[in-house]
């Protein structure tokens, strides 16, 4: 059973820092890229970003280029998102999605975490 589980939310003050965690179970995270999206009350499930199957070649949003940071351990079927200098408009639950491309688009994730919520005070 494919299965992946975020964890690593919470609330922050504004500038702060958090490392979210996804652990994927019932597939290789090597045979697959790993996504993060982020969804605020009332708005679309937006992405955040993308990183290839190999871990090597990784894309991100306009809006958290130079302050997030997403990676993969395949050994341990685990990915992350270091979120640094984080702002009020980062807060949304943020979910990790596996797929057999390397996409900015939420529909071409199959398989999703059930999210974590990370909160941003000013």
């Amino acid at each position: 059973q494919v299965q992946l589980v975020e964890s690593g939310g919470g609330l922050v003050q504004a500038g702060g820092s958090l490392r979210l965690s996804c652990v994927a179970s019932g597939f290789s995270f090597g045979s697959v890229a790993m996504a993060w999206f982020r969804q605020a009350p009332g708005k679309e499930r937006d992405f955040v970003a993308v990183i290839s199957f190999s871990g090597r070649s990784t894309r991100y949003a306009d809006s958290v280029k130079d302050r997030f940071t997403i990676s993969k351990d395949n050994a341990n079927n685990t990915g992350y998102l270091q979120m640094n200098n984080l702002k009020p408009d980062d807060t949304a639950v943020y979910y990790c999605a596996a797929g057999r491309i390397v996409s900015t688009t939420a529909t071409r994730y199959g398989d999703w975490g059930q999210g974590t919520q990370v909160t941003v005070s000013s």
